[in-house]
């Protein structure tokens, strides 16, 4: 699911936003930036919480399987 998330998000960054539709030279280029630079954030905002959560299932497993071993 999140890998769908990655893909989408980082799709969503190709071409010109709407934003940014009529403006010429500079202005365009800038507006093109910063888009790019938003849809960076937001992939790597997914990303991190990707690994956040992967992290917390990861210590609940091992927090189980010590809990549920014999001695």
């Amino acid at each position: 699911m999140y890998l769908i998330w990655v893909i989408a998000g980082a799709a969503t960054g190709s071409g010109t936003p709407e934003e940014c539709r009529g403006r010429t030279g500079d202005s365009l280029k800038l507006c093109e930036d910063a888009s790019d630079v938003g849809t960076t954030i937001g992939v790597g905002l997914v990303i991190a919480l990707w690994a956040a959560v992967d992290i917390i299932l990861g210590f609940t497993y091992v927090v189980c399987r010590l809990a549920n071993r014999r001695a």
